[in-house]
Order: structure tokens, then C-alpha cells, then sequence
């Protein structure tokens, strides 16, 4: 799983530039002053992208951390390239 978590660092780093490692790893809406809706929604497009999933708003409100999308992502079968 390290590759989905570099992935997954990276997609938070392109919607969170100012996080270090240590917070992108940390990354709630509670966490972070920058999560808004609008974040969200860059988010979940860029975590789309990244690794070829279909996610919707809708399972976002259950996936608003790092630790749960990782979660999902692994238990989904996107932890390969």
C-alpha cells in the first residue's frame, strides 16, 4: 500500500500545498482551516483522476479524511498503478 499512500500525499499536496507530510497524513475538514466545500470537490476530482475511480459527492461525506479515503481506496483494489 505505500504507492496508493504516495499517491494519495499527492493528490492532498496538489489541493493542499501548505500541509507538511506529517499534516497531509493528519488531513480532517476539522484539521485543516483550508477544507471547504470547494476543496472537497478538488479533492474528490483529483483522487478521481489519480486513481481511476468514480467517487461522488455523495460517498465524499463518508471519505472526509485522509485515513478513511486511503482506507477505501486500499479495500477497493486501487492500491496498484
Amino acid at each position: 500500500m505505500g504507492d496508493l499512500f504516495r499517491r494519495l500525499d499527492g493528490c492532498f499536496q496538489a489541493v493542499f500545498p501548505n500541509l507538511s507530510n506529517e499534516e497531509i497524513r493528519q488531513a480532517t475538514p476539522d484539521a485543516v482551516a483550508a477544507w471547504d466545500s470547494m476543496a472537497t470537490v478538488t479533492l474528490l476530482a483529483v483522487v478521481n483522476e489519480e486513481f481511476n475511480t468514480e467517487l461522488d459527492l455523495d460517498m465524499m461525506e463518508d471519505l472526509l479524511s485522509y485515513s478513511k479515503l486511503a482506507e477505501w481506496l486500499g479495500a477497493n483494489g486501487k492500491d496498484a498503478a
